[in-house]
């Protein structure tokens, strides 16, 4: 038994002595209803079914983009899809599973890890749609904020570009090439942002659509010094994209909603 595991193992058995402990954890119910609801299935493959009846349109019309840092002249490239990796193609929430059962966060540790045991299954939906993408000659590529700090030492896990490749190759999505998937950090300038990653793309590529489970898969500037009220203008003025170009799949359990709310957070919390 690898230590991943045994890990998990042990805070099953905590549990039997804590009793009720774990339904306290805030991420509970969110991990709950990824894991063991028909409606969170029901949501993703929704999603990717739209998109597949919008793709003809996109690929008939030249001047149809999704990615608003494509600018210039952008008709005569080939077509191209974005999508996020994690609870976008591929399902983690086994991992906040461990994270819920010990009682503690995410840390960079138990995510490399993780990464490593390369058990992610798929999201619902995705792996039939990026295989339909590929029977049109639609390239598929990937923006993740998995890591790749190019320079790590051997062996500290700290490009995890193989480990993806292969987990995304086990879920049914084979033969990635490392061209197709961009990491934080694997050049200069990869932030979290992935602004800068979306115009690398564009320059090569007339991106048709953006998949992603983050506001800031699809705009810039939307997980840092934001508020939500902002953040909610964003989604209206972009309503348009929103099922045509633009594909978010649910995600209650981290993200940068998360993160831009301020303490307590229960003051965003509607009470009549």
């Amino acid at each position: 038994m690898n230590n991943f595991y045994r890990s998990i193992f042990a805070g099953v058995l905590l549990l039997l002595f804590t009793g009720s402990a774990l339904a306290d954890n805030n991420n509970f119910n969110s991990l709950l209803w990824m894991q063991a609801s028909a409606e969170y299935k029901a949501n993703t493959t929704q999603a990717y079914n739209t998109a597949l009846r919008n793709i003809n349109a996109a690929l008939r019309d030249r001047k149809w983009t999704a990615a608003k840092e494509q600018v210039g002249n952008y008709s005569s490239l080939p077509p191209a899809i974005v999508m996020d990796i994690d609870e976008t193609v591929l399902d983690n929430s086994r991992y906040m599973g461990k994270v819920v059962f010990e009682n503690g966060e995410w840390n960079a540790v138990t995510w490399n890890e993780w990464v490593a045991l390369q058990s992610a299954t798929a999201v619902p939906g995705a792996v039939e749609f990026i295989k339909a993408m590929r029977e049109k000659n639609v390239r598929v590529i990937f923006i993740s904020n998995r890591e790749c700090r190019r320079g790590g030492n051997p062996g500290t896990g700290s490009c995890q570009e193989a480990g993806t490749i292969e987990n995304l190759a086990k879920v049914g999505v084979a033969g990635v090439l490392p061209e197709d998937i961009l990491l934080l950090g694997e050049e200069d300038g990869w932030t979290s942002e992935k602004k800068s990653r979306r115009e690398y793309i564009s320059k090569k590529y007339r991106i048709v659509m953006l998949f992603g489970d983050d506001l800031g898969d699809f705009l810039p500037d939307v997980k840092s010094n934001i508020t939500p009220e902002e953040r909610d203008r964003l989604v209206s003025e972009n309503s348009n994209n929103w099922g045509r170009k633009w594909f978010v799949l649910p995600n209650p359990t981290y993200g940068s909603w998360l993160n831009i709310l301020r303490d307590p957070k229960s003051q965003y919390i509607l009470k009549y």
